[in-house]
């Protein structure tokens, strides 16, 4: 059996513009791209996967060595970037 709803449907004005223009130009009824868009909606929303097809990656820079050998001794690497030399 199949069946139809009739419904009011209030739509946000960037919605209807872009219907407006694939109206122009598909030549489609309201009704249809309104149906179609609906389809692929309600098919994301009900897949499992929703994660990016693709992880974001950055890239990584070579900074060069570091100017001070080890920072677990605060007093000398605030001495080496003071300039002072007390080894």
């Amino acid at each position: 059996m199949t069946w139809c709803m009739r419904t009011t449907l209030t739509l946000e004005p960037d919605v209807a513009a872009r219907i407006e223009r694939l109206r122009a130009t598909e030549h489609n009824s309201f009704k249809e791209l309104v149906n179609a868009a609906l389809r692929r909606g309600l098919e994301d929303l009900e897949s499992d996967d929703r994660r990016p097809s693709k992880p974001y990656r950055t890239g990584g820079w070579d900074l060069g060595r570091p100017r001070v050998p080890s920072l677990d001794d605060v007093s000398e690497a605030l001495a080496q970037a003071e300039g002072e030399d007390f080894r």
